[in-house]
């Protein structure tokens, strides 16, 4: 149809419609709004002190030279499930992709534990059943009494979840003991609604995609995968330097810190 015709058979009611608001086509821009969708990510507070204060705090920690005897450790920690195939997969094979089926199993979940040094370049990650205050006291203590048992104290970052703190310890062993360790640690706690400086996560997040981009079906198989990833980071000695500063934040980020 010419332009001509399709204009007056659009007028009288024949021929193809315009398009409508949601209707797709080439060179929609990018600032048009899209009501029908959302993201979503923890979202920080404005002008809020406590939230500068804490960043800071962390940053400060990172900014200082390794110390064998006062290391720098992050630890965070991520949900895991547990699945199976209901179906076994089919195998890679010449000219054949590998097949896996939909369908899966749930087999119950888990929390992996991550600790990293970041200035030395090592990591240590676990799997447990569950995540109480008793479990984050046992991976604390294996922390001052195997990893770094020569250690002054452990300076430690972390975020801000209910069981991260020294009272777990006295949930879980007897005073004297809660009390010994506790000494030996530093606690560095990242503001709330912004664990982006925890290095940690950084970490958590190329244990996913390195460790974790496939079906596991229990604990002791998910072990031994964190294991062999563990020692393949170990040996690589793959070292982290933050180089956000300070300054940066208070300029980069002024948003976050309250005007006087």
């Amino acid at each position: 149809m010419e332009p001509a015709a399709a204009g007056e058979a659009r007028r009288a009611g024949r021929g193809p419609a315009r398009p409508g608001p949601f209707h797709h086509r080439k060179g929609v821009k990018k600032t048009r709004l899209r009501p029908h969708l959302k993201k979503c990510w923890n979202i920080p507070p404005r002008a809020n002190a406590q939230f500068a204060a804490r960043m800071e705090d962390v940053l400060a920690v990172y900014a200082r030279p390794h110390d064998p005897a006062r290391p720098v450790v992050c630890m965070d920690e991520k949900p895991f499930q547990l699945l199976d195939h209901a179906r076994d997969p089919r195998p890679a094979r010449p000219g054949h992709d590998a097949h896996q089926d939909s369908e899966y199993v749930r087999c119950g979940t888990c929390s992996i534990f991550v600790w990293v040094e970041p200035l030395r370049g090592w990591r240590r990650v676990h799997a447990l059943t569950r995540r109480t205050m008793i479990d984050w006291a046992g991976q604390v203590k294996e922390l001052l009494t195997v990893d770094y048992p020569d250690a002054e104290t452990v300076v430690l970052v972390m975020d801000n979840l209910n069981t991260h703190g020294i009272a777990s310890l006295y949930e879980a062993f007897e005073p004297g003991e809660a009390f010994a360790l506790a000494q030996r640690l530093e606690i560095h706690h990242t503001p709330k609604h912004g664990s982006w400086p925890n290095i940690a996560e950084i970490e958590l997040s190329a244990l996913t995609r390195q460790c974790l981009d496939r079906r596991i079906s229990n604990l002791t198989a998910l072990n031994t995968e964190l294991a062999a990833w563990q020692h393949a980071t170990n040996t690589d000695q793959r070292q982290v330097t933050w180089h956000f500063t300070t300054n940066d934040a208070r300029i980069k980020l002024r948003h976050l810190y309250p005007t006087s």
